[in-house]
């Protein structure tokens, strides 16, 4: 799922913003009516979906309260409980990057999109805060893909 949600967002930073001005202005609609409503409904369920899932795994494998607390919940022991700060960091970043989804670049793109009635000034307000959130979520997806993917090795 967070190869899913990887997609849509390395879709929106290095294509559609990319891409986006060389369209013709008549076909521009067609991208903010039918593609990015349908790839950001995509975007923020993968979102839920990768967050509820991680969460069940560390509940399922026993250290869901070690992980959220990086390590602290019991008193922390070094070298012992380092890897709950490292898979609690990763759970962290992609709790954050889950909240931003539905916070920030929903609600903004929703009125950058038109989708909600808003005037010109507004939508570029609005799209350029949803850019930013965005960017911030692919930055802080290779921390928390490398967390998530390197505990099981370096702890496992």
């Amino acid at each position: 799922m967070t190869g899913l949600l990887s997609n849509f967002r390395y879709y929106f930073n290095f294509v559609q913003i990319r891409v986006m001005p060389q369209i013709p202005a008549e076909l521009k609609p067609a991208v903010s009516k039918y593609i990015a409503p349908e790839a950001l409904f995509w975007f923020r369920w993968a979102a839920l979906a990768t967050w509820v899932m991680g969460v069940l795994l560390a509940y399922n494998r026993g250290y869901l309260v070690e992980a959220f607390t990086l390590g602290l919940a019991g008193g922390y022991t070094p070298g012992v409980d380092m890897g709950f700060t490292f898979i609690g960091t990763g759970m962290w970043l992609a709790t954050v990057m889950f909240f931003n989804v539905w916070v920030f670049i929903w609600p903004n793109q929703k009125i950058a999109l038109g989708m909600i009635e808003a005037d010109a000034d507004a939508k570029a307000k609005a799209a350029k805060t949803a850019m930013l959130f965005s960017r911030t979520n692919t930055l802080l997806s290779i921390p928390m893909l490398a967390t998530m993917a390197m505990n099981q090795t370096l702890f496992g």
